[in-house]
C-alpha cells in the first residue's frame, strides 16, 4: 500500500501537539476551505501527517498518522465538509521552524512555503523525510 505524505496545521493555544498525545486520538474537525477538505478526502488509513504550530511557534513539532479516513465533520450543516481521526506517531526532538524550512532547498515547493494560509496539505516523501531529518 502506497502510502501519501501531509502536514496540517493548528493554534497551539487551540489544540496543541502535547494534547493530541495525551488524547491519544483526535477528530481534525473544523476546516471549511475547498482545498483544504479536498486534502482530508484524500488522506487514507496509515497515511503520515506533521503536526504543525501555526500562529505561535511556526514550527512543525510532531508527526501523525491517519487512523480514519474522511466521513462526514459533526461540527458543519453543510454535508461537503468533512474529518479523519488522526493519532500521534512521536513529537520531533527539536521543532523544525518555518525559518529554518525556508532556508531549506529541497524544500522550496512545500506548499506551507507558498500557500501559508492552508490548513492541511500534501507533502512529497523527501520533503516529509527532510522535514523529520531536520528535528532529530
Amino acid at each position: 500500500m502506497a502510502r501519501s505524505y501531509w502536514l496540517v496545521k493548528q493554534e497551539p493555544t487551540f489544540y496543541p501537539f502535547s494534547q493530541l498525545q495525551k488524547d491519544k486520538k483526535t477528530a481534525w474537525t473544523g476546516v471549511r476551505n475547498h482545498l483544504a477538505r479536498n486534502h482530508l478526502a484524500a488522506m487514507k488509513k496509515g497515511d503520515r501527517v506533521l503536526f504543525y504550530h501555526s500562529v505561535v511557534g511556526k514550527e512543525v513539532v510532531g508527526i501523525c498518522e491517519v487512523e480514519r479516513e474522511h466521513y462526514p465533520d459533526p461540527t458543519a450543516d453543510d454535508p461537503p465538509w468533512v474529518a479523519v481521526d488522526l493519532k500521534p506517531v512521536a513529537a520531533l526532538k527539536r521543532p523544525v521552524s518555518l525559518e529554518a524550512m525556508r532556508g531549506e532547498p529541497s524544500l522550496a515547493q512545500v506548499a506551507l512555503l507558498k500557500q501559508s494560509r492552508l490548513s492541511v496539505m500534501p507533502l512529497a516523501k523527501p520533503e516529509f523525510d527532510r522535514i523529520v531529518a531536520m528535528g532529530r
